[in-house]
């Protein structure tokens, strides 16, 4: 077996185990949360502090990994959550109601860090023909433990309460970091000496200047994590008036169905003909595009046959965009490919937090069809928009005269 083999191996199981984990406690923590504080406003506060904790992690992220790369990082990140969770298991429940803040934000510093590490250095783990179809694994087995972490948690929250649970998802990171002990990384690329005086805001901007499809990307993906925040703040109420008596069961048919999608999606994706830049950047776009009608569609329907119906063609986009965006971005040089992931984990976490404080009074006053219909709009006309911009920009380029040697 090749190290491109047996690294792509290790990875894919970790994050199938690892997201697993955060699926589990995104369900069961949410569920918890409230039944100890019976306050909504206290689940606000958790989870504006999990997106804390992940705006936190994509400012630092960048000047952290240039001083300490490969694996001890990754481990330290699943070790820090397996912690934090372990927290539960010995504080009095009596005092968890104010440490529960903290583990949010711990929870959410060590997702994105570990993310923003694990993929600026892939392409120092699995060589370059080989990342299109180890990125397309890789949100797979996320896709997987979407569907098992969603639907095992209620399960398991039932038949053996919030602490079993609670230490299943804390040994679920611990055996993660195991996995990545055997990995072997190439040596990192130098970085030059005008890149490490250069500010690494300032190096990310000149280099995306030199990369507007990328740059292009970035955009696209900021006005899509305001589509998310909308459709997850409409997912509950939209399975609620279609269902008022199963609401939770239609909620995880939904999302099981959307993660089945998204599997199938990236299957796909990964065996499409063509791996060039300009391949993968058309995937992104138009896996965005996909999944903002499904979304709106989705949105639509009056019955569940409906909404499940439309939930696969969203799941489907969803794959395309994150293999496809994946892999372009991973594409970049070592210099500019960790700004860039920092920055994308700014955006994301950014983004859906500002995106579901927006969109969630909307909900008082129009029907979720139609507050979805606005905010996947967004992503519709901005990817219009940027592929206008860039067709300018290339006729532009062309038309203008060589310059004589």
């Amino acid at each position: 077996m090749t190290t491109t083999s047996r690294n792509a191996r290790l990875i894919i199981t970790a994050r199938l185990i690892s997201d697993f984990g955060a699926f589990l406690n995104m369900v069961a923590l949410a569920t918890y949360v409230y039944l100890l504080s019976n306050s909504a406003m206290s689940v606000g506060i958790f989870l504006a502090s999990r997106v804390g904790g992940g705006i936190f992690a994509s400012l630092i992220g960048t000047a952290f990994y240039r001083r300490c790369s490969g694996r001890l990082p990754l481990m330290v990140y699943d070790l820090l959550r397996a912690a934090v969770l372990g927290l539960l298991l010995i504080v009095p429940v009596s005092q968890q109601a104010l440490l529960l803040p903290l583990i949010a934000f711990g929870l959410g510093f060590g997702n994105s860090m570990f993310a923003i590490g694990l993929n600026s250095q892939l392409p120092r783990l699995i060589e370059p023909a080989q990342l299109l179809k180890t990125n397309a694994w890789i949100t797979s087995a996320s896709s997987m433990a979407m569907v098992g972490g969603s639907l095992v948690s209620g399960l398991l929250v039932a038949g053996f309460g919030f602490e079993m649970v609670f230490a299943l998802n804390a040994l679920t990171y611990l055996l993660a970091a195991l996995l990545i002990v055997p990995l072997r990384f190439s040596a990192p690329e130098p970085v030059t000496e005008s890149s490490a005086k250069q500010g690494e805001w300032s190096a990310l901007l000149q280099g995306l200047r030199s990369a507007p499809v990328v740059a292009a990307m970035l955009a696209v993906t900021m006005a899509d994590t305001l589509g998310s925040a909308a459709h997850n703040v409409g997912f509950p109420i939209i399975s609620r008036l279609l269902t008022p008596d199963s609401a939770s069961t239609t909620l995880g048919l939904m999302l099981a169905v959307r993660a089945v999608g998204k599997l199938l999606g990236a299957r796909i994706a990964s065996r499409l003909n063509g791996s060039d830049n300009i391949h993968l950047e058309r995937r992104y776009f138009g896996g965005v595009l996909l999944m903002s009608c499904g979304f709106i569609l989705m949105f639509q329907q009056h019955s569940v046959v409906g909404l499940l119906l439309f939930s696969l063609p969203a799941g489907l986009g969803d794959g395309f965009s994150e293999v496809g965006l994946m892999s372009r971005l991973q594409r970049e040089p070592e210099p500019l490919r960790l700004p860039i992931f920092s920055f994308l984990t700014l955006l994301q976490m950014t983004g859906f937090g500002v995106g579901m404080l927006i969109a969630a009074p909307f909900y008082n006053g129009w029907a979720p069809g139609a507050v979805v219909l606005l905010f996947h709009g967004i992503p519709l006309v901005t990817v219009l928009s940027m592929k206008i911009l860039l067709l300018r920009r290339g006729r532009v380029a062309r038309s203008s005269p060589t310059p004589v040697p």
